[in-house]
């Protein structure tokens, strides 16, 4: 009943203090996750070296194509389940609990032994050097070895979330984030075992929490629990599943060609230095981004449930105050990075003309973010009421409409400058086409709303 109360509120309870309640948990644990990615990147570029980080940015596509496939069912699925919950299906929201472990068994299995394979070609496809190949290799083959518990981890962790218990699902990622930051240095420097010793500080710090994860989803007493009788694959939820999780997985499988292609230009045009300073580009990036993920998790539930309701009304009241939130908080880091780039690139690494070569990408990078949490939260929100297909497109026009022939086109006639450049033009491009989808569908609220 305490559970049933819990859901009840994001129909009746403060938008204001829902946001809080459900967005400070996720930004919390997306910032610690974003700060396990930066303090990953120091220690591996000033324990390893210059060529190990540059063989980290590298991995970085592969990884991002694991974390496509997990978001296909974890955010999937956590979508699907706001929206059952909030029309009190029960039985299927604990189908959607089974189907989930099923997924990611046989995708996190699936996609290991694919790549593993044919990981030396994939790994020099993706511009991995004679030089960085050696540490990018030993870096992901612990990696995909433990894609599995990887892939489960991120499932339950969206449906820990979803289904009421955000500061649970908070506590479990800053749980993770902690172990790995303890593991991380004492792995590298006092064991010795150089980038491998941080892929192994990943999986084993997963690997915990996720006992934890399977423990709490075993309790009989929840209304969603692990019952023997929903483990079994049912058409109509696999399918809603890829439905909606469809967007974030062509968002995160572009993403990854977009970073191969970007590297790839950079090697030609810069040389591994180049290659390495995206990587801490990314880095820096991905912090400010995943606060924006973060409150777009939160925001998530509250938009499904009172959308599943037909309660329009909250649903524009969260999505207006998530949208200035999300904007000024980008705002932030590109004001950050415009005031202080130099000092920014120096926290990862000693090597000057890595540093010069980042400054100038990063103020590039981030010259329009702003318009990209606007851009985030507007997907997000599609995407919470089941609308995959404009999130979809809303993902292509950033990725691959605007920024793969810009990335083709830019290089040939200003080198190096044509690659950073390509990312802040397609920035501003994609984010006018989200202001008018926005704005169509906002209206049609509005008409649900009075009418």
């Amino acid at each position: 009943m305490k559970k049933r109360r819990v859901l009840l509120a994001l129909g009746t309870a403060d938008i204001g203090k829902l946001l809080v309640e459900y967005t400070i948990p996720a930004i919390i644990a997306m910032i610690a996750v974003s700060l396990y990615n930066i303090t990953d990147s120091i220690f591996i570029g000033h324990g390893v070296g210059v060529m190990a980080l540059s063989g980290l940015a590298v991995a970085f596509p592969i990884m991002n194509l694991a974390v496509a496939f997990g978001s296909l069912i974890g955010v999937g699925a956590a979508t699907l389940m706001s929206i059952r919950l909030g029309q009190k299906d029960y039985i299927a929201a604990n189908y959607i609990l089974g189907n989930v472990c099923i997924l990611n068994l046989i995708t996190g299995i699936l996609f290991s032994v694919t790549v593993l394979i044919f990981l030396n070609p994939i790994l020099i496809f993706f511009g991995a050097s004679s030089q960085m190949l050696p540490y990018t290799r030993d870096f992901m083959i612990i990696i995909l070895a433990g894609n599995v518990v990887s892939h489960t981890y991120i499932g339950l962790n969206a449906l820990l979330h979803s289904a009421g218990h955000p500061s649970k699902a908070m506590h479990v990622t800053i749980i993770a984030v902690f172990m790995n930051l303890i593991l991380n240095p004492l792995f590298i420097f006092k064991f010795g075992w150089g980038i491998r010793g941080s892929a192994a500080a990943t999986i084993i710090s997963q690997s915990s929490v996720l006992a934890w994860q399977i423990w709490f989803f075993s309790n009989s007493k929840s209304s969603i629990c692990f019952k023997k009788d929903f483990f079994r694959l049912k058409k109509e939820i696999v399918k809603g599943i890829f439905a909606i999780g469809i967007a974030p997985f062509l968002l995160n499988a572009t993403a990854c060609v977009i970073i191969v292609l970007i590297n790839k230009n950079l090697s030609f045009y810069g040389g591994n230095l180049a290659v390495g300073a995206y990587g801490i580009i990314n880095r820096m990036a991905y912090l400010f981004v995943m606060i924006v993920f973060g409150l777009n998790q939160g925001m998530q539930p509250i938009v499904g449930y009172n959308y599943g309701v037909a309660l329009y009304g909250r649903v524009t009241e969260v999505l207006k105050k998530t949208i200035i939130i999300a904007v000024a908080i980008m705002t932030f880091g590109s004001v950050l990075v415009e005031l202080f780039p130099h000092s920014l690139a120096s926290i990862f690494t000693d090597e000057k003309n890595l540093i010069d070569i980042t400054t100038t990408g990063l103020r590039y990078a981030f010259m329009f973010s702003p318009f990209i949490g606007f851009q985030m939260v507007v997907s997000t929100f599609f995407q919470s009421i089941g609308k995959a297909q404009k999130t979809i497109f809303l993902s292509l026009t950033r990725q691959v409409i605007f920024l793969i022939p810009l990335l083709i086109i830019l290089p040939k006639y200003m080198n190096i400058s044509g690659v950073w450049i390509s990312i802040p033009i397609s920035d501003l491009a994609s984010s006018i086409i989200a202001v008018c989808l926005f704005t169509a569908q906002y209206r049609k609220l509005q008409n649900k709303k009075t009418g």
